[in-house]
């Protein structure tokens, strides 16, 4: 099922990916292609965004991150987060985790900045 949308789906994920340079792009696609990434897309007669998550343990504690969320109208579906959140818990994880820019906490007021990534480029 995944793989008749991912046509559609892989630009969005892609240049998200690229803005932040957080992940890899195949990385998540192989992950999501195979079945150990989710694949969540915000549907209004098209597609309007795509995100996917993957599970990873930490020591005892699950986590649900979010790798990539990429389209366009973001005010019209930022909210569907929450169904992201309820699989989480549902999975028994600990927090839902997000790797992104920091205009996404903007969006998502009720998530906290825990890690920043500094990075320093070398010549």
């Amino acid at each position: 099922m995944v793989c008749q949308y991912w046509p559609f789906v892989a630009p969005l994920l892609r240049k998200a990916t690229e803005k932040t340079r957080l992940s890899n792009f195949a990385d998540i696609e192989k992950e999501t292609l195979e079945g150990r990434g989710l694949l969540w897309l915000a549907w209004n007669e098209r597609i309007e965004a795509a995100a996917t998550t993957i599970l990873t343990r930490v020591e005892d504690d699950l986590f649900c991150t979010i790798t990539a969320c990429g389209g366009s109208g973001v005010n019209n579906w930022v909210s569907l987060v929450l169904g992201i959140e309820k699989y989480a818990r549902a999975e028994g994880c600990k927090a839902t985790r997000l790797f992104g820019r920091r205009g996404w906490q903007k969006l998502l007021k009720d998530y906290d900045v825990t890690n920043i990534v500094l990075e320093k480029e070398l010549s």
